[in-house]
C-alpha cells in the first residue's frame, strides 16, 4: 500500500486591472513538482475582489462575454452599493467573487491536474485595477 503524500506552495500573479489571467501552466507545473501521480489539488485565492474560473480556454470571446454578463449583473458606481470605501468597483468584486469562487478542487492523474480538452484555469482580476495575487495549491495523494 502506498502511503498518502501532501504538498503545498503558494504563488503571486500580478494582474493588470479586470480581466482574466491563465494559471493552467504555472498550476500543472505545481503539481507535476510534488511528485504526486493521482490525488486531488487544491487551488485557493487569498482575495476578496478576484476569483478562479475553470472555462474555456480555446476562445477568449468566452471570458469576454462572461465579463460583459458579470459588468450587467454588478455594475461599477451602482447606488444600491454602501460599501465604496476602495471605489466605485469595491463592492460589484466582491459580489463577482461570491458568485463565482475563491477556490478550485481539481482530478490528478498521472502527474497532472485531468482537465477536459478545452478547459484552463484562470484567475479573474475583478478590480479596474491590476493587484498582486497570491494562490495556494495543495496537492494530495500518491
Amino acid at each position: 500500500m502506498q502511503s498518502l503524500k501532501f504538498y503545498q506552495a503558494s504563488f503571486e500573479v500580478r494582474t493588470r486591472g479586470r480581466g482574466s489571467l491563465q494559471v493552467t501552466d504555472t498550476l500543472q507545473q505545481h503539481v507535476a513538482g510534488s511528485g504526486i501521480s493521482q490525488g486531488l489539488c487544491h487551488v485557493f485565492l487569498h482575495h476578496t475582489s478576484a476569483s478562479l474560473v475553470l472555462c474555456e480556454n480555446a476562445d477568449p470571446a468566452v471570458r469576454t462575454d462572461m465579463e460583459r454578463f458579470m459588468l450587467r449583473l454588478a455594475p461599477d458606481g451602482d447606488p444600491l452599493f454602501e460599501h465604496v470605501a476602495e471605489g466605485p468597483d469595491d463592492m460589484p468584486a466582491h459580489i463577482r467573487t461570491l458568485l463565482t469562487h475563491t477556490d478550485l478542487t481539481l482530478p490528478v492523474g498521472n502527474g497532472h491536474c485531468s482537465l477536459g480538452t478545452w478547459q484552463g484555469v484562470y484567475l479573474w482580476e475583478h478590480r479596474q485595477q491590476g493587484h498582486r495575487r497570491q494562490i495556494t495549491v495543495s496537492v494530495t495523494g500518491v
